[in-house]
């Protein structure tokens, strides 16, 4: 707990050398807790390898500019992955992306486009959005198109284990009936029952069997040679294929996490959980972590429902960096109804760190205090307690603010220590505080402003106030606030 009044910050943070810390001055690991989605709790993480966590995500579907669901997605494990990091796991993450699929040919098809273009066009203006968005690239990021015969060795297995049969015009499916726990990791098996009645498809042996690979349909179809002849796999069996070729421990699990959206744990992880357990006798995850959605107006966002707002238009907007915050502030299970009066609710909330930090002056020497990073940790490391964790931070930049009015100064490591670890666990703060309150202001309004300024200046030492106060209403009228300080005039867009 931060003090209540202002005492000194080492006794701030008591624990400076002793508790909690070894003797090297690092803090001990915490006990991470996960809401597991297949148990339906909060458990203790345990990694399969001391030291090690490999962690798989499902990545988009490369046919479409993304939206912000899949933002939150990415920002959500990129804030995981930090976490673990930081904890002191070596973290192998993966993400990846399918560039093979239906709604990919429909693209081609409509747009007259070729699948490479499309598929290239919008992973690079994924990877543009992520990259605003301060999300860190994942370490690997496969590609379906590029993971042809590790899909190839994973579909012999299904086949030469009896556990998948081809059909006459060339599809291969997999048979649910043959796995005795299938359904195990979502419950949901009815729903399969009754979408399959809807899906019928006379080549099946039962209609909750599911494509592994289709046969090359001809004229509107896109096939690759393989061994069970022209075709192309079906969209559950690249990630199981994926993590075994890139991550896949031998032994009773294949990687300690997979991660994706709660749309996503039916069927499309219940698949690949079977496709794996029926291939290689092997569960998939000892972990499985789900984002809830986000809506407009109480709907799930998502194309089909015509609500779908994209990553590049909010980015119009808002800076990235505003957008991570808030749809890393609400917790990550939680759904988020997405509506600007929240987000402009949450960019006040980074408006304070950015304050402080312009309050600071520049220092080389730079401290965490323990206190801080223990309490931070340990509301984070609680399965991702986002709302504890921010009013922690809260708290001390209350408590920063207080210490740099009272002019003490040498506390100047300690908060900019805690302000860097801030950045590196959340992914905000990062930028330079001027820059940060010049946002959205092109370069041409910012000349048209630094000359606004400078007249203002040149009338108030030729004493012509009221030339002054014109200015800086005009400046005022434009959403631009002037604030003169000992080192000048600077200026913020309100």
């Amino acid at each position: 707990m931060l003090l209540k009044n202002n005492q000194s910050l080492k006794l701030f943070c008591y624990t400076f050398i002793y508790k909690k810390f070894l003797k090297s001055g690092a803090l001990k690991l915490m006990q991470i807790k996960i809401y597991d989605s297949i148990k339906k709790e909060k458990v203790e993480f345990v990694p399969i390898v001391e030291g090690e966590v490999r962690f798989y995500v499902c990545g988009p579907t490369v046919y479409d500019d993304s939206h912000l669901g899949h933002a939150r997605s990415a920002i959500v494990f990129d804030l995981w992955r930090r976490l673990l990091r930081e904890n002191g796991y070596k973290v192998i993450f993966a993400k990846n992306f399918t560039d093979i699929d239906d709604k990919i040919i429909n693209k081609s098809l409509q747009s007259g486009k070729s699948i490479e273009e499309i598929t290239q066009t919008y992973t690079q203006r994924y990877l543009d959005e992520m990259q605003a968005l301060l999300v860190e690239r994942a370490d690997i990021e496969p590609k379906a198109t590029q993971s042809l015969e590790a899909i190839f060795t994973l579909i012999d297995k299904l086949l030469s284990k009896g556990y998948a049969y081809k059909t006459q015009n060339g599809d291969i499916y997999l048979s649910v009936h043959k796995d005795k726990l299938y359904g195990s990791l979502s419950g949901r098996i009815a729903e399969l029952e009754n979408l399959s009645r809807i899906q019928n498809n006379e080549q099946k042996q039962d209609n909750k069997d599911f494509a592994i690979w289709k046969g090359y349909k001809g004229v509107g179809d896109i096939g690759y040679d393989s061994p069970f002849g022209k075709g192309r796999p079906g969209w559950h069996i690249e990630c199981s294929a994926m993590i075994e070729k890139h991550l896949a421990y031998k032994g009773e699990y294949a990687i300690d996490i997979h991660g994706g959206g709660a749309d996503l744990l039916f069927p499309h992880h219940e698949n690949e959980a079977s496709q794996t357990r029926c291939a290689n006798n092997q569960t998939l995850a000892r972990y499985w972590i789900h984002n809830g959605f986000v809506t407009i107006n109480g709907e799930k966002m998502a194309k089909s429902l015509g609500n779908s707002f994209f990553i590049k238009d909010a980015l119009k907007h808002y800076d990235g960096e505003i957008l991570r915050f808030y749809l890393l502030s609400t917790h990550y299970r939680a759904g988020l109804n997405f509506n600007e009066e929240d987000l402009l609710a949450c960019k006040k909330r980074l408006d304070k760190i950015y304050r402080l930090k312009k309050r600071l002056d520049s220092t080389e020497n730079t401290e965490i205090c323990p206190s801080f990073k223990e309490s931070f940790l340990e509301a984070l490391s609680d399965d991702l307690n986002i709302s504890k964790a921010l009013s922690i931070v809260d708290d001390f930049i209350t408590k920063a603010n207080e210490f740099l009015d009272t002019k003490q100064k040498d506390k100047l490591p300690l908060i900019v220590g805690n302000l860097m670890l801030i950045q590196k666990l959340l992914g905000i703060g990062g930028k330079n505080a001027e820059t940060y309150f010049q946002l959205g202001v092109s370069e041409e309004e910012k000349a048209q402003i630094e000359s606004l300024i400078q007249q203002r200046l040149e009338a108030k030492k030729a004493k012509d106030y009221q030339k002054a106060d014109a200015i800086r209403q005009d400046l005022a009228n434009r959403g631009i606030s002037i604030m003169d300080t000992p080192k000048g005039s600077v200026w913020e867009k309100q």
